[in-house]
């Protein structure tokens, strides 16, 4: 499979940083810090342009050291980037630590996955099969 990506901004392209990894680091494409307050959000810029083939899907998620250490985490996360969207990609940050977090030019923002998924036909019908499980939700499958 191939991605095919405009870079627009001054970042490497993204990459995979180790052999295993499932996801590819993304940079922001900003010219000065952005400074986040306790709960504030806001899209960051990537400068990233992106062509999934039909059938893929890529998702933003956060990156764990950021959420950590920072509390900065991606707002809807996963993000979905549909194979048929040809705009910049964006990134919803929010700040969750009691404190000002600043996002440096470059810095890695998120990750993002590319993911397979199936479109099924959708019909309606008027009752479901019976499981064990049953309509029970929430933890549910935990209790006895």
């Amino acid at each position: 499979m191939e991605l095919k990506i405009i870079n627009k901004s001054n970042n490497p392209l993204p990459r995979y940083e180790s052999a295993q990894a499932a996801g590819m680091d993304i940079r922001c494409n900003i010219e000065e810090p952005i400074t986040l307050l306790p709960m504030e959000r806001r899209l960051i810029p990537t400068g990233l342009f992106i062509e999934l083939p039909a059938g893929y899907e890529a998702q933003i998620r956060p990156r764990s050291g950021l959420a950590l250490k920072r509390g900065l985490t991606v707002l809807n996360t996963p993000g979905t980037i549909d194979a048929d969207y040809r705009g910049e990609v964006g990134v919803i940050l929010v700040n969750l630590s009691g404190e000002a977090q600043t996002i440096e030019p470059g810095e890695r923002i998120c990750q993002m996955v590319i993911a397979k998924h199936e479109t099924p036909e959708v019909v309606e019908v008027n009752e479901l099969s019976d499981t064990e499980r049953g309509a029970g939700g929430f933890g549910h499958s935990g209790r006895k």
